[in-house]
């Protein structure tokens, strides 16, 4: 996706994709690689569960991502010379953040052996929260982006953002260095 300018993907790090369900205790289930449009199908299938997930965002959900890509993908399933191509990884819970940092800490390294900066914004798991953390993140990356040198600025840009940029929130940014 490039319509900010900037290339973005998204993955998941569970086993299985989980969306929200009509409770708590019975999310919809999908295996990474499950095509969007087929999620799109299996939720709408009556009437009743069409109306159900368009009114909790899980269509419109759906809809996003099949406009950005044909399907899911599992983090620690991509191969180390595509996750290499990424600078700067944002999750937007911390046990996400946790799975990506030690997944990049247990992959064998690379030849060019370089730095990818991973940041948390932890954030709600909901539509209103993810759309406002998308914006923060979004501000963030620009701010990342006009950088000279990211390897040496980045830390120091994330706390300045913190501290100016996030006094209206209660989240609290994380951040690490990982190399591969």
């Amino acid at each position: 996706n490039t319509r900010v300018g900037m290339i973005v993907e998204s993955y998941g790090t569970g086993s299985q994709v989980r969306l929200p369900g009509k409770s708590a205790m019975e999310p919809q289930i999908f295996k990474f690689g499950t095509p969007y449009s087929e999620m799109y199908r299996s939720l709408a299938a009556t009437p009743q569960d069409e109306a159900f997930f368009m009114h909790n965002g899980v269509l419109q959900l759906c809809k996003r991502g099949a406009s950005v890509k044909l399907a899911p993908q599992r983090w620690q399933d991509t191969p180390s010379t595509a996750v290499q191509k990424h600078h700067v990884v944002i999750a937007f819970e911390e046990r996400i953040y946790d799975a990506v940092i030690e997944d990049l800490q247990t992959r064998e390294p690379t030849e060019d052996f370089k730095a990818i900066h991973v940041i948390c914004l932890d954030t709600k798991d909901n539509p209103h929260e993810a759309k406002l953390q998308g914006r923060v993140a979004l501000e963030l990356c620009w701010i990342l982006e006009q950088t000279d040198d990211l390897d040496l600025e980045a830390p120091e840009l994330v706390d300045q953002f913190q501290e100016e940029q996030m006094t209206h929130t209660q989240i609290k940014v994380l951040y690490q260095i990982c190399y591969l």
